[in-house]
């Protein structure tokens, strides 16, 4: 681990377009010898992962009207809830510099330094008496890596089941009944809490963690033209919902990695168009899926010889291997 300067910068911009937008920023500007720790709110938002199904992840109709927006991020994983009882993390730095238990550390730190028993658990959640406060995502480009996740500090969970669309097969792949029943507000645990308060926790766990002092980011060095721009790209109808396809097949399961969506266009027995729907944490394979199967004949022989030819790490080939085997399954 190369880091020799701590960086953080705190927005109390609440647009998520424009906090997305400053995330790829600093992702893309991150130098090699930094970390720098992004904290960020978002007011009343669904955020999707990369490769989600808007339509099916969110309550669309009910969050535009009662003034909320829906935004598509740069990683993985599932759908969640921003409001202002929400504190959102994001850690930057390059891959030699990436360590993923570390980070965490930072986080539980803090947590615990408010005398709250909160500790890791599964593939990226963060748990206090087995309730979940903290679900975390990954994303990386090039060199250069993010790490981020939520805190819920006092979130109105009401809302949060009212707009986010959780399926019956992921909640019981979690052994719970509801969303209510598995996640949990850290005010629960400590009343007084507040976001500020959780702030200046994190900064204090980030500096011990990597015993450094950090240094905050100064508004001036931000380039706000740049910005705007990318805003204007996380707020597009192409980039949060422009996928949509008349599918005429599709094929739906969840897996240990995470749930499928793959949605064909069959004519004449040829799959003329493809979109897969995923939270897995893999962004760049479900983004891949499509371009090996549009032109395909629509068997499950030559949908297998074309995912098979797919190049994937070891770790993921179990992904290809259940996706084989469930479109066997279902043509």
């Amino acid at each position: 681990m190369n880091i020799k300067h701590l960086k953080y910068y705190i927005t109390y911009e609440t647009n998520p377009y424009k906090n997305l937008a400053l995330e790829e920023y600093l992702l893309h500007n991150v130098s090699k010898d930094e970390c720098i720790l992004y904290l960020w709110q978002n007011e009343k938002t669904v955020v999707i992962g990369r490769n989600q199904n808007p339509w099916k992840e969110c309550r669309i109709k009910e969050l535009g009207e009662a003034g909320g927006r829906l935004v598509r991020r740069l990683s993985g994983g599932g759908a969640v809830y921003h409001d202002m009882g929400n504190l959102n993390f994001t850690f930057l730095m390059t891959k030699e510099n990436y360590n993923v238990e570390k980070q965490l550390e930072v986080i539980i730190k803090a947590v615990n330094n408010l005398g709250i028993p909160a500790m890791k658990s599964g593939r990226n959640d963060i748990t206090v008496e087995g309730r979940k406060f903290s679900g975390n995502a990954f994303y990386s480009v090039g060199d250069k890596c993010y790490h981020h996740g939520t805190i819920l500090v006092d979130v109105d969970m009401p809302s949060l089941s009212k707009y986010l669309n959780v399926s019956k097969t992921k909640l019981i792949s979690k052994g719970v009944d509801s969303v209510k029943s598995r996640v949990t507000n850290l005010n629960e645990y400590r009343p007084d809490l507040n976001i500020d308060r959780l702030r200046d926790e994190l900064l204090i766990a980030f500096g011990k963690t990597y015993e450094l002092d950090p240094i905050q980011i100064d508004d001036a060095q931000l380039p706000h033209d740049e910005l705007m721009l990318g805003a204007e790209k996380f707020s597009s109808w192409e980039w949060n919902y422009g996928r949509k396809i008349e599918f005429s097949d599709s094929f739906e399961r969840r897996f240990s990695w995470g749930d499928i969506d793959l949605q064909m266009v069959v004519e004449g027995g040829i799959v003329k168009d493809c979109r897969a729907y995923s939270d897995s944490l893999d962004t760049e394979l479900f983004e891949e899926l499509p371009k090996y199967l549009i032109g395909c004949t629509f068997t499950w022989e030559a949908i297998e010889e074309a995912l098979t030819g797919i190049k994937v790490e070891n770790d993921k080939r179990q992904i290809i291997d259940d996706i084989i085997l469930l479109i066997r399954e279902k043509i």
